[in-house]
């Protein structure tokens, strides 16, 4: 019988703040967890906002940064492929992204069912020789031939080879789930359809809810504060539609180069206190990524130094 590995908790690995999160806020890094909602309350196109955003870099719903970008794999079982490229055109040209650079890889795959050995064997390889950052699966329904969604030792299965997936590989997994109907009273991870084991499941979790028309998104994390309740409406751009957060949380911005130094030395210097990565990030309204690529830079020149409390400027700014 060999013995299980095991290690002090004193000497299991930290996780530097900016490897925190793949899309801020919004979905933790390699987290798993489940896209739900109601038919009609666009859960495929929340999913695949997240999927170009960490394709590509740029803030999710324009308003959610992505520190570090990487490739995507999606699988959309629901929807014809030209209605996914359709769709992700849309986003893209929301986003003022270019479409044809985008490192998201989709398969075509007519069938992929989770409960059958060799669909899970494909899978793996796949994700084995692709290595993305995110993996895209829309929706439960159709990853499985005939399962009992409401019996949790049918759906724990499933799920459990998903997380094997996302801790071998070190990658995040989006599902896409729906909500039981008429359940827009109970509270979001409790309306999911089937088994408790789908909202037991997730890391990061996220409800889409319509009322009287009016669609509003809210955000779940095993271990980071949630959000409710944040107004979305889906909008035309030219021939395309994307979802577009309304004016609940500040645009994300990008800031030049030039500046963005300059912005965390005054945020620094105006400050009584060290500052944290998150907190001059929303000082600053930058990306995660800037402002630790600033404080490199600033660091190395000798103005801002580094305490146990948080970021502090090293000398008086002339």
């Amino acid at each position: 019988m060999s013995l299980l590995p095991v290690c002090p908790a004193h000497a299991l690995e930290q996780k530097p703040a900016e490897r925190r999160w793949l899309i801020e806020s919004l979905w933790s890094a390699e987290a798993v967890g489940i896209v739900g909602g109601e038919p009609k309350c666009c859960k495929s196109f929340l999913a695949l906002d997240m999927a170009v955003s960490v394709a590509s870099g740029a803030a999710c719903l324009r308003r959610f940064p992505v520190p570090t970008a990487g490739r995507v794999l999606l699988y959309a079982a629901e929807d014809a492929l030209h209605v996914v490229r359709k769709r992700l055109e849309g986003i893209c040209s929301a986003a003022g992204l270019d479409f044809t650079t985008l490192d998201l890889q989709v398969i075509t795959a007519p069938s992929l069912r989770l409960d059958l050995p060799a669909d899970r064997d494909s899978l793996s390889e796949t994700v084995e020789r692709l290595k993305p950052r995110l993996l895209v699966l829309d929706p439960f329904v159709r990853l499985h031939r005939s399962i009992d969604e409401n019996h949790s030792g049918e759906v724990a299965p499933l799920l459990a080879y998903l997380r094997e997936l996302q801790r071998l590989h070190k990658l995040a997994v989006v599902l896409v789930h729906h909500a039981k109907k008429g359940a827009a009273k109970a509270r979001a991870g409790q309306a999911l359809r089937g088994s408790s084991e789908f909202h037991a499941w997730g890391d990061s979790n996220l409800y889409l809810r319509r009322a009287a028309e009016a669609l509003s998104l809210s955000i779940e994390h095993r271990a980071a504060p949630s959000l409710t309740a944040l107004p979305l409406e889906l909008r035309a751009d030219g021939e395309g539609l994307a979802l577009a957060l309304l004016d609940a949380l500040p645009p994300a911005t990008t800031v030049p180069a030039a500046s963005a130094a300059a912005r965390v030395e005054d945020a620094l210097t105006n400050s009584p206190s060290p500052l944290s990565v998150t907190a001059l990030r929303h000082s600053c309204r930058m990306r995660t990524q800037t402002v630790t690529a600033c404080l490199a830079e600033l660091m190395k020149a000798g103005r801002v130094r580094k305490t146990p409390s948080g970021y502090a400027m090293a000398q008086p700014r002339l």
